[in-house]
């Protein structure tokens, strides 16, 4: 069997799979460096490695989709759609007014695998402000982000973290 052959609908398991992949070797990775070096350290390798990979990742997006420099946040919310993430956890986007969207993740497989085994969610505040303020900005450099929620804030049951971006 080769790729071409493959239905519309097997293409999209094998895009959920692939993200599902990476996302597995991005945890792998996380871990084994925490056992080594302890989760501070951890966390400062993951934060140093999201700012490279959120910036490409919408470069790369930017160039499929086509999308203009200063596209503003309605580019954002499209680009948002092609995230691995977007293939393997739940998310929402709402308008508060037009200059102001908020993004939130509904489901997080990171944090649900967590809970299933009892532990408290992972502190990515401080990697997910690296993350998502470098994406928006490399989608536009006017959009603003702020983070309203990630843990270890407390969240509402209905998201996981809840981002805002301002254009």
């Amino acid at each position: 069997m080769d790729i071409d052959d493959l239905s519309r609908e097997r293409l999209l398991q094998l895009l959920s799979d692939f993200a599902k992949r990476w996302l597995a070797h991005d945890g792998l990775w996380f871990q084994t460096v925490e056992r080594h070096d302890g989760m501070e350290k951890a966390i400062q390798y993951d934060g140093e490695a999201w700012k490279t990979f959120t910036e490409l990742e919408a470069r790369r997006i930017k160039d499929f989709l086509h999308l203009s420099d200063c596209g503003g946040l309605h580019a954002l919310e499209q680009a948002l759609k092609f995230r691995l993430y977007a293939f393997i956890n739940e998310q929402e986007v709402e308008w508060l007014d037009d200059r102001t969207m908020v993004f939130r993740m509904k489901r997080c497989r990171v944090q649900e695998a967590r809970q299933r085994k009892g532990l408290p969610d992972f502190p990515c505040k401080s990697v997910g402000i690296i993350e998502y303020t470098g994406f928006a900005r490399a989608i536009d450099p006017r959009i603003q982000t702020t983070c309203v929620a990630c843990p270890p804030d407390p969240h509402p049951k209905e998201y996981f973290c809840a981002w805002m971006f301002t254009a």
